[in-house]
C-alpha cells in the first residue's frame, strides 16, 4: 500500500470526509436552495460545540493560568485551521490589551500562506518543530493545535514536540479521536464531530465555523478570567483606531454617567487606559493609586472595595 492509499484509508474513517446525503444534488439547486442547505447544516454546529463545554472550560482555565504565570499561548495549524489560529491571536491585543507576543498564531508555510495557499506545507513535520523553536518555545507555554481532520502531520508534529518539552497542549479537531491512536501528547482534547460537509471534504465550512467558535470561546473566557472586562465591557482594549478610541470614551460615559468632555479629559489623565480611568473616577484617586488597587485585585475592577484605598 503506497502513501496515497494510506491517506485514503485514513480519510475513509473521518466523518468530515464522508458524502453528505443532504447535498447530493446541490449542483441542480437554485442559489436560494443552496443557501438553505448550507444554513441548515450550519445550524447543527452550535450543538456540537455545546457538547464540549466542559473540556473547553478546562482549556480556557489553563489558557488563563498560562498567561497569569507569564507563559505564552501558541495556536498551530495548517490551511483554514492555521488561519483561524492566527486570526484569534491577532484579535486579542486590540480587544483585551494582551501583549503581542503573549498569544501567537503559527501557520504551516509561514504568514504568506494566510493569503495564498501553498501546496504540501501541511505535510512538513520538521517545519512545525522549527517554527516553534524560532519562538523559543518553553515549558511554561501552552500550545493549541487546530486540525479538522485530526491527522494533519504539521500540527501533530508541533503538538508532539511541545509535549516533549513539557508544554501544556490542547487539540481542537472536527472528528472523533481514533481510540487506536496515541493521544498521550494531548492534555485537552476538544472533539467537534460536525459530520459531512455540504461540499465533500471542504472543511473550511462547518469545521471552520466550529473551530472559530471554540477559539473565540477559549480566548474570551480566559480574558474574562484574567480580569480583562468589567461586567461585559472591554476595559483593557487598546485604542488603535478611531472606532476603538470612541468606544473607550463611550464606555466611560455609560458606566460613569459623565459627559463626553469629562470622559475625554479623564481618559487622557489615565494615559488612555479605560480601566485605570474607571478606578480613578469611582474611587476619586490618583493614577498611581488606581494602578496599585488594580494590581492588588489581580486586574478585576469588580473586586476593588472602598476599604482598599
Amino acid at each position: 500500500m503506497n502513501e496515497f492509499q494510506e491517506i485514503i484509508k485514513t480519510l475513509d474513517t473521518l466523518a468530515t470526509e464522508q458524502v453528505n446525503s443532504k447535498s447530493l444534488d446541490i449542483d441542480k439547486k437554485s442559489a436560494s436552495e443552496i443557501l438553505q442547505i448550507i444554513n441548515n447544516e450550519d445550524k447543527t454546529v452550535a450543538d456540537v460545540v455545546k457538547s464540549q463545554i466542559d473540556v473547553i472550560a478546562k482549556t480556557a482555565e489553563q489558557f488563563a493560568k498560562t498567561i497569569r504565570n507569564n507563559g505564552r499561548i501558541f495556536y498551530i495549524g495548517a490551511g483554514t485551521s492555521g488561519r483561524l489560529g492566527v486570526l484569534d491571536a491577532a484579535e486579542c491585543p486590540p480587544t483585551f490589551g494582551s501583549e503581542r507576543d503573549q498569544i501567537i498564531g503559527v501557520i504551516a508555510g509561514g504568514y504568506e500562506t494566510l493569503v495564498l495557499s501553498k501546496e504540501g506545507v501541511e505535510d512538513n513535520t520538521k517545519a512545525a518543530i522549527d517554527d516553534l523553536q524560532k519562538h523559543k518555545l518553553h515549558n511554561n507555554d501552552m500550545v493549541i493545535g487546530i486540525a479538522a481532520s485530526r491527522r494533519t502531520p504539521y500540527t501533530l508534529s508541533g503538538l508532539s514536540y511541545a509535549h516533549s518539552i513539557k508544554c501544556t497542549t490542547a487539540f481542537v479537531i472536527c472528528n472523533k479521536w481514533d481510540l487506536n491512536d496515541n493521544r498521550s501528547f494531548v492534555d485537552f482534547l476538544i472533539e467537534l464531530p460536525v459530520g459531512p460537509e455540504v461540499i465533500t471534504g471542504s472543511t473550511r465550512m462547518k469545521s471552520g465555523t466550529a473551530q472559530k467558535l471554540v477559539l473565540n470561546m477559549i480566548s474570551t473566557t480566559a480574558m474574562v478570567l484574567l480580569g480583562k472586562t468589567y461586567g461585559n465591557r472591554m476595559v483593557d482594549l487598546q485604542a488603535t483606531s478611531k472606532k476603538l478610541s470612541a468606544r473607550s470614551r463611550k464606555t466611560l460615559i455609560d458606566l460613569l454617567d459623565i459627559t463626553f468632555e469629562e470622559a475625554d479629559k479623564l481618559l487622557l489623565s489615565a494615559n488612555g487606559s479605560v480601566k485605570i480611568a474607571l478606578v480613578m473616577k469611582k474611587f476619586n484617586c490618583t493614577i498611581e493609586k488606581s494602578k496599585t488597587m488594580i494590581d492588588k485585585a489581580n486586574g478585576f475592577i469588580s473586586k476593588i472595595k472602598e476599604g482598599d484605598m
